[in-house]
């Protein structure tokens, strides 16, 4: 059985492939009496305008419905301005092929959230538009009425005072440069990020160097990790965007620490967890992601400080 979105069925109906009783309408709203037959035809799937490439990816999980992806730091998620081939949606259509029976009547993943180009770790794409309209409401729901789990680990300059908290902070695009996200006190959309200290990093009788966190987001707006700890005074090691103010921070460390902090070339940021509901079957689904190799190696070196 196939099960179709609202917005995908009025689009139906405007294309004229509904029928009452044999007679075409076009109009979402034409409303029916009881008895008469309803016909609908549900034209193939179309091909994706973005082509599909054959870029290897790391699959966590797949069926019939969904698939999670490790996604490496780097790879952007989908095709924009600037970024319209060599995308992690151009490595899935190549990859799924004819299993993707079509989100909106278009044979394309159906993405449902995502990371940065530069954070590494853990996405679920849809395969289906059954699928999609179930993940949507999931992450719509922001877990708070079931199991949607979505947990960072974050390399920050300095430690937050205190072993957790919580940032709740609007976010909206910064008037000073829109390709950036800012705090703002009003209007903006509602953010919240709980965080909680893993690790200090440097000498015990020293305010610490950096610090790993775990960062679980309440809601998911765009920079959102990498803006709110920036917001509170701690900004993620290797963020350029808003952490560019600590480069003269590398200069005063020893090597080797020095080198790799100034060659970690993106923010120290990777989405280690993901848990959901499966979107279909309604079982519990949950994923963890080790941390790739340049995290860990910046990782080991500050806990040798």
């Amino acid at each position: 059985m196939t099960t179709l979105s609202r917005n995908r069925i009025q689009t139906l109906i405007k294309s004229g492939e509904v029928t009452v009783d044999g007679r075409k309408i076009v109009e979402p709203k034409h409303r029916v009496n009881e008895g008469v037959t309803l016909t609908l035809s549900i034209p193939e799937p179309e091909d994706a305008e973005p082509a599909g490439e054959n870029i290897p990816i790391s699959i966590v999980y797949e069926d019939d419905d969904l698939i999670v992806v490790d996604k490496p730091a780097g790879l952007v998620v989908h095709p924009g301005a600037g970024n319209w081939t060599g995308t992690l949606v151009n490595a899935l259509i190549h990859h799924c092929g004819n299993s993707l029976s079509g989100i909106g009547g278009v044979k394309r993943p159906g993405i449902v959230h995502r990371i940065d180009k530069d954070t590494s770790g853990l996405l679920v794409v849809a395969k289906t538009d059954q699928a999609h309209q179930g993940l949507a409401r999931q992450f719509a729901d922001h877990g708070k009425s079931g199991p949607l789990e979505r947990a960072y680990a974050a390399l920050v300059w300095g430690a937050p005072r205190g072993l957790k908290g919580t940032i709740d902070a609007n976010l909206a695009r910064s008037q000073a440069n829109r390709q950036k996200i800012a705090v703002v006190k009003t209007a903006g959309r509602h953010a919240v990020t709980h965080w909680q200290v893993q690790e200090r990093f440097g000498p015990p009788d020293e305010p610490a160097l950096a610090a790993l966190l775990e960062c679980r987001l309440e809601t998911g707006r765009t920079h959102q990790i990498r803006v709110h700890m920036a917001h509170i005074g701690h900004p993620l090691i290797g963020d350029a965007d808003y952490g560019a103010g600590y480069k003269t921070k590398i200069n005063r460390l020893d090597e080797p620490l020095r080198s790799q902090i100034a060659g970690f070339n993106r923010q120290a940021l990777h989405a280690g967890l993901l848990a959901f509901a499966h979107p279909v079957t309604g079982r519990a689904l949950r994923f963890e992601s080790p941390y790739p190799s340049d995290f860990n190696n910046l990782l080991s070196s500050l806990r040798k400080i």
